[in-house]
């Protein structure tokens, strides 16, 4: 009885994750970018990068993202594991 009230939860989290993920398709988009952004530069490139201003697109994007905290959630949790892992590849994160 256990496993199956495991399973079952496990498969009401995959699906809810697959909700969010799907309600909101643009931003599926730039997560996807930021993702390829960070695994194709190398680590020089990111330290140059991280003390230059953004572009006006990525501002842009940062605004909505502190507006909406539930999309924010969704992002997050698409861009924070390769992105965390770069960051300390590279000497970035503690």
């Amino acid at each position: 009885m256990n496993i199956r009230s495991w399973a079952f939860g496990l498969i009401g989290a995959s699906m809810a994750v697959g909700v969010s993920a799907s309600q909101y398709p643009m931003l599926d988009m730039v997560a996807q970018k930021v993702i390829q952004r960070y695994q194709s530069s190398t680590c020089e490139q990111l330290w140059e990068a991280r003390g230059k201003p953004k572009p006006q697109e990525e501002q842009n994007i940062i605004q909505i993202l502190r507006g909406d905290p539930q999309m924010r959630t969704v992002f997050l949790d698409e861009v924070a594991g390769p992105v965390a892992n770069k960051m300390f590849e590279c000497g970035l994160l503690p």
